[in-house]
């Protein structure tokens, strides 16, 4: 079996991240992960990714501004990103408002709680753009 693409998942729930891997491994997707931005950020060099899970709401450096980085680094910009995104049922008491997730320069969003379903469709669809 050919080895997919090689994702980056960062995300600073640990339940929801080995969730995540749970759900790429056994389809194959190697795996990389990071805590926050800046984990992401010292861990992207060595690993380059076909593909980023992003989740908006980390320590350190939040979904928005490793977005916004990636974005403007011309080695990294066109890898595809998927944001991910609890606010949609906490709009109201967030600092991260809705609004922000569908501006941002990520490729697509997608809510939590997360559908293994729908993030293995969304991953296929923007590799095979891209």
């Amino acid at each position: 079996m050919s080895s997919k693409a090689k994702i980056m998942v960062v995300e600073d729930n640990i339940d929801e991240l080995k969730l995540i891997k749970m759900t790429l491994e056994p389809e194959g997707y190697e795996v990389v992960t990071a805590m926050n931005g800046k984990e992401a950020q010292e861990k992207i060099s060595g690993n380059k990714p076909d593909f980023i899970i992003l989740d908006v709401m980390m320590p350190e450096m939040d979904g928005f501004s490793f977005c916004s980085w990636l974005r403007s680094n011309e080695t990294y910009r066109d890898i595809p990103v998927v944001l991910l995104t609890g606010v949609g049922a906490h709009i109201y008491d967030s600092k991260y408002p809705l609004k922000g997730v569908m501006q941002s320069e990520a490729d697509e969003y997608l809510e939590k709680p997360l559908k293994p379903e729908d993030l293995l469709e969304t991953i296929s669809k923007l590799l095979k753009s891209n």
